[in-house]
């Protein structure tokens, strides 16, 4: 499902940033939306999920590799802070999303950008692409 956001912003989902540097069955799809990074905001907590996963099935230096393309995001890279915590809780009870869910789901709301994911939890949600 896709819906429009009032600005070009995009948040890709960890599923995404595993699917394309792991080289899955969908890195094709996500690429489109990776290959241009500064339309690309990345919360903190995509950050971790990322890297623990990266590093879990590929190895430290797959991991490694993801910090460092990370730390080039700058102001696009979005800490969890109190806003965004009490914005989580109301979009986890209102919506039933897991709380790392929840928090990538309210960052891509507040920040008016479109959730680009493969993580069927999503479906349905406004402002989120599905692949």
């Amino acid at each position: 499902m896709t819906a429009t956001t009032a600005s070009n912003l995009v948040v890709v989902d960890s599923s995404g940033w595993v699917e394309y540097l792991g080289d899955g069955k969908k890195a094709d799809a996500f690429a489109g939306y990776l290959e241009f990074p500064e339309s690309v905001l990345l919360p903190s907590i995509i950050v971790y999920e990322v890297h623990k996963q990266l590093y879990r099935e590929y190895g430290k230096n797959l991991a490694d590799e993801f910090l460092s393309h990370s730390l080039g995001f700058n102001d696009r890279l979005i800490p969890f802070d109190l806003d965004l915590a009490i914005l989580a809780s109301r979009m986890s009870l209102e919506t039933g999303l897991p709380m790392a869910d929840a928090i990538i789901y309210a960052t891509s709301q507040h920040h008016r950008a479109q959730l680009i994911t493969s993580d069927s939890h999503f479906a349905n949600l406004p402002g989120v692409t599905l692949l």
